[in-house]
């Protein structure tokens, strides 16, 4: 079984893709390339791990149900929207791979079995994965929301991507509710030096990359960009497991007015590059 690359995504707004939206067709080319993972990917996994930006415990919390329900935490959408379906089975087996993993690296860990999965992962994943047959396993953000922590989270996950295994991560590279454009006018140049930050920095060695995502909120438009930054930690699991492997931007989107960018890392990263 070949090395799996790691991948970030961005998930959208609420039931984004599922919904009529104005101006339409605001979500059309994030939603594409996400009913297109599998052909980024170039290979159908076996598993899914999911780290999100909506789930934050104070240990990293593995959800290790057998049939895990959704978590329908978003609000103000339309009423057919929580009715949404996406029957994936659980993976305990993974779980306790996944925190064994991290017991070897010496990061504590907990496991759950009543959180359903939330919007970050059930969204984007229903449209990637739509007949839901794919394991999934929800790993959390650890409060406090230490960078350098969820890099070390990904090193720790590494070794799942010789198992078959995917690991996803799912935020936005621009997060700030204030500064969205919702008549999708213009776009925020703060959005756009940032995107612009992050795409060198993923395809930078691993060590200059590391120290640069460490660092992110000195970056052009960094903070302007995550006023907090639970939407862009899951880019760092997902970069930490990478190890040495190169990155590259696969998706270049403007949404609401940002910049909007998905990651691969992985020797299919340069082939797989999506311009908008």
């Amino acid at each position: 079984m070949s090395t799996l690359p790691t991948v970030f995504v961005p998930h959208g707004a609420g039931p984004c893709f599922f919904m009529d939206w104005q101006p339409a067709g605001t979500w059309d080319r994030m939603g594409g390339f996400l009913r297109g993972l599998v052909d980024v990917v170039s290979t159908r996994p076996r598993a899914l791990v999911v780290v999100s930006a909506h789930w934050e415990e104070s240990a990293f919390t593995v959800n290790a149900q057998a049939a895990p329900d959704l978590l329908y935490d978003y609000g103000g959408f339309p009423e057919h929207t929580y009715r949404l379906a996406w029957p994936a089975p659980g993976a305990p087996d993974l779980a306790a791979r996944i925190r064994a993993l991290l017991a070897d690296a010496g990061i504590a860990s907990r496991e759950e079995h009543r959180r359903g999965l939330d919007h970050g992962v059930f969204i984007p994943l229903k449209l990637a994965f739509p007949d839901a047959d794919v394991p999934v396993v929800q790993l959390s953000l650890r409060t406090g929301l230490d960078p350098a922590a969820h890099l070390a989270l990904g090193r720790a996950l590494a070794p799942l991507r010789d198992e078959g295994v995917l690991i996803v991560g799912s935020g936005m590279t621009f997060h700030n509710m204030r500064r969205f454009k919702m008549s999708g006018a213009g776009i925020d140049a703060d959005s756009q030096r940032f995107d612009a930050w992050l795409a060198e920095t993923i395809a930078l060695p691993r060590a200059e990359r590391e120290a640069r995502l460490v660092d992110w909120s000195r970056a052009p438009g960094g903070r302007e960009s995550h006023p907090r930054e639970e939407h862009l930690l899951p880019l760092h699991v997902v970069a930490g497991a990478a190890g040495d492997d190169a990155g590259a931007r696969v998706l270049d989107d403007v949404v609401l007015g940002s910049a909007q960018s998905a990651f691969l890392f992985g020797a299919r990263a340069h082939s797989n590059v999506k311009k908008a």
